[in-house]
């Protein structure tokens, strides 16, 4: 079990993209959360098996996503634990 933490730079709020990243973690089995954050960014931390981290960071820098991504900086590291259900914050 991994943690991703991923910056998501662009447009990214207010077109519906924490609902949208927590729709694909869910069908990814993931938990953890998406934050609108006040520079503009949202950050996501997402818990689970290594490739199901890497499959939703795939789909956050896909065409797919609302609004419009420029970037998405992400770190992974040994998962923390005390995250349950994937959550918008």
């Amino acid at each position: 079990m991994q943690r991703l933490t991923a910056w998501v730079h662009g447009r990214v709020q207010g077109v519906g993209f924490r609902w949208w990243t927590r729709s694909r973690a869910l069908e990814l089995g993931l938990v953890g959360y998406a934050s609108n954050q006040p520079d503009g960014r949202v950050l996501v931390v997402a818990e689970g098996p290594h490739e199901s981290l890497t499959a939703l960071l795939a789909a956050l820098r896909s065409s797919d996503t609302p609004g419009r991504v420029d970037l998405v900086v992400e770190s992974f590291e040994a998962a923390r634990g005390g995250l349950t259900g994937f959550v918008e914050r």
